[in-house]
């Protein structure tokens, strides 16, 4: 399985384009978004080409591959807008990994869930990583259209058990394998 997990992408229909030739390039199995899909945020510039209306264009196109949890900047107005559903927290089972998937303003390395899980992957915090902490791996894709602290636009391409943060230009930043 191929997966393509990005975060935090503000209303960017710069890089909502972006994600879409990821998504071409690549052909993931599955795309998954982990929140603060349209709306930038009171505590963020407005990003490169901001135009929600053209960023659910784009994720509408991608709906049949799209996993989607909600971000703490995600509306009921952006679910009756999207094609697809947006949901709280999503948990897969990966090369044997149980993983939960969640935007990170609730649950992230310093906030674990009361759930047995192998992998946390979050966003929010616009700093890409994979780390290795009390036995669970946290993956974090940064975002794609505002990165902080320094950090690259990013994603997390997670290939059968091979696991990359890459910056937009497919650069291997980090990069683990499971097992």
């Amino acid at each position: 399985m191929k997966y393509i997990i990005v975060s935090d992408i503000h209303g960017s229909g710069f890089y909502a384009d972006k994600i879409k030739k990821l998504v071409e390039e690549e052909k993931p199995d599955n795309l998954i978004l982990l929140g603060d899909l349209y709306y930038h945020g009171p505590r963020n510039q407005l990003p490169e080409g901001y135009n929600p209306m053209h960023v659910c264009e784009v994720f509408n196109s991608l709906k049949d591959i799209i996993l989607c949890v909600k971000g703490n900047c995600d509306a009921e107005v952006d679910e009756m807008i999207s094609e697809f559903p947006m949901q709280e927290e999503l948990e897969l089972v990966i090369e044997n990994q149980v993983v939960m998937f969640t935007h990170g303003h609730k649950y992230n390395i310093n906030n674990l869930p009361k759930k047995n899980i192998d992998v946390l992957v979050y966003g929010h915090f616009h700093t890409g990583f994979i780390k290795k902490q009390d036995g669970i791996l946290f993956l974090n894709p940064g975002s794609i259209s505002i990165p902080k602290e320094n950090t690259k636009h990013s994603y997390i391409l997670w290939k059968d058990n091979e696991i990359y943060l890459k910056d937009i230009n497919g650069d291997v930043i980090e990069k683990r394998i499971l097992g």
